[in-house]
């Protein structure tokens, strides 16, 4: 029994050492989860509700995926993200865009055509509400020559749909919930129509 005791006092200290080590940890994970990363932080920030991976009916009696549509105190906000790093060569009117990073280039198809693809899509849903839509470009990427009408980075989305009081803007959103509503409807039957086909495969 001595034995015992010896080896759980002498085993303590690294115990004690070992659960703060744990509790540090833990500490650090939930600081990190709740500042969440730039993007999640900025989103949280200009939105009172938010879907991700949206799918609702489009113009042409297919579908459109939406991947972060945004209710904010303007209206409603498609946000598309691209992470590039290096120099960006595109505009409005150019069918390409070009990324040249230290090492590497590549092009990629000019992402506003179907982004307006989208707005037009929720517009169709939503009528009396005002619908914008975005493409972030995080950190790491740069324009040169000018920036496109609908690219924004993230401050300059912070910047102009951000609200510094939400509490004031709240009888706005009020009026915006039922179109709101009218979107989580259309893209509830959009994913069963989905299902439905795919039983008749």
């Amino acid at each position: 029994m001595p034995d015992l005791q010896d080896s759980i006092l002498t085993s303590w200290p690294l115990l004690a050492i070992a659960a703060l080590a744990l509790a540090a940890v833990w500490l650090l994970y939930r600081k990190f989860r709740s500042s969440g990363s730039g993007l999640e932080k900025i989103l949280n920030n200009i939105s009172f509700e938010r879907f991700e991976g949206l799918v609702i009916p489009s113009a042409d009696e297919g579908e459109i995926q939406v991947d972060q549509l945004l209710l904010t105190s303007q209206g409603l906000l498609i946000i598309e993200v691209k992470d590039v790093k290096g120099t960006v060569f595109g505009s409005d009117k150019m069918q390409d865009w070009t990324v040249i990073s230290d090492d590497r280039r590549f092009t990629f198809s000019n992402p506003q055509p179907a982004l307006y693809d989208r707005i037009a899509a929720v517009r169709q849903i939503v009528r009396q509400v005002p619908v914008a839509g975005r493409i972030v470009f995080l950190d790491g990427a740069e324009f040169t020559k000018g920036i496109p009408g609908l690219v924004c980075s993230l401050a300059e989305l912070q910047e102009e749909f951000g609200e510094s009081d939400k509490k004031a803007v709240k009888f706005k959103i009020e009026a915006f919930r039922p179109h709101w509503d009218l979107i989580r409807r259309a893209a509830l039957s959009a994913e069963v129509g989905e299902i439905l086909n795919r039983r008749r495969l």
